[in-house]
């Protein structure tokens, strides 16, 4: 595997990480039809855990089945899959070697009544990454939820667990709990909080929803207008959260979220292309689709990442 200079420029930006960790995410960056681009594409099937399995997969019944995410991440030609411990094993032997893996290793679900104190139970080890031969692990914080210093404080020891063994760590930085509307969620001055918490936290590629023109904290409010910060639209606002994320020195993924209109989706997989974005991180979006549909929607957006579409 020859790595492109766009690859080297990128893996120069993590100047603390040993040589294992940095081939594991030259993995992640040259795998599939983007591969060498700097752009990432990737599936993501943790919904089971967090919705329930009708919610998530009774759409597209052939989605029960774990080799099906597989399957539909290596035709597709995508970066990496990720999904929780029992999905990856269900399908680690059939699939090993064929795509760099991400290993969930904490997960939340919709029964819980948590919601000021937004939480999520660790449900996989590093040792399970390297049984299984994963990429990299994954992991969920909310920043504002009340027990959110816990889940940082778990990020930390499974970080430097998985940075000693040569793993990369995607980290899901989801703002959630404590005060924050609904709404606020989604605020772009959040959604920037929350991705600079993040590489603060020493991840290596993050995970972020795309952020609305909404400002939740008055304190940050003055700022965005003292400064004319711009956040009119989506390309401004990705430009914005690439810059809070140590200005761009970081990879950043964007959700896909519920599924949706599929004009209104490629005009926000171009917004975060325009902005800056280093790509997206697409689940129901994709898997909740037929077969044929779900491969033409993924060439579709693979398309808009190479400025083709």
């Amino acid at each position: 595997m020859k790595l492109t200079q766009r690859v080297k420029k990128i893996l120069d930006n993590y100047e603390s990480d040993n040589p294992g960790t940095k081939a594991n995410l030259a993995r992640i960056l040259m795998h599939g039809r983007l591969g060498g681009t700097g752009h990432l594409v990737i599936l993501p099937v943790d919904q089971g855990f967090e919705h329930g399995p009708a919610r998530s997969f009774a759409p597209n019944p052939d989605a029960y089945d774990p080799h099906y995410h597989f399957r539909l991440a290596i035709e597709a030609g995508l970066n990496a899959y990720a999904a929780p411990l029992g999905m990856i094993e269900a399908g680690a032997a059939s699939f090993a070697g064929a795509i760099p893996l991400i290993l969930k290793c904490n997960s939340a679900n919709s029964l819980s009544r948590q919601k000021e104190g937004a939480d999520q139970a660790v449900t996989g080890t590093v040792r399970d990454a390297l049984r299984l031969g994963c990429a990299a692990v994954g992991f969920t914080i909310y920043p504002g939820s009340d027990t959110g210093y816990d889940h940082m404080e778990e990020l930390r020891a499974l970080a430097e667990e998985a940075k000693s063994h040569g793993l990369a760590v995607v980290l899901w930085s989801y703002p959630r709990g404590g005060n924050l509307t609904k709404q606020g969620e989604t605020a772009v001055d959040i959604v920037a909080y929350a991705a600079h918490m993040a590489c603060l936290l020493g991840a290596h590629i993050i995970k972020v929803k795309p952020p609305t023109e909404h400002l939740e904290l008055e304190t940050a409010k003055k700022v965005y207008l003292d400064r004319k910060i711009d956040i009119a639209s989506l390309p401004a606002r990705i430009r914005h959260i690439m810059q809070s994320s140590f200005n761009g020195r970081r990879l950043v993924v964007f959700s896909g979220g519920e599924a949706k209109d599929l004009d209104a989706f490629y005009n926000e997989v171009r917004g975060i292309r325009d902005g800056g974005g280093t790509g997206s991180i697409i689940g129901r979006n994709t898997f909740q689709r037929p077969w044929d549909e779900s491969l033409k929607m993924l060439d579709t957006v693979i398309e808009i990442y190479k400025g083709k579409a």
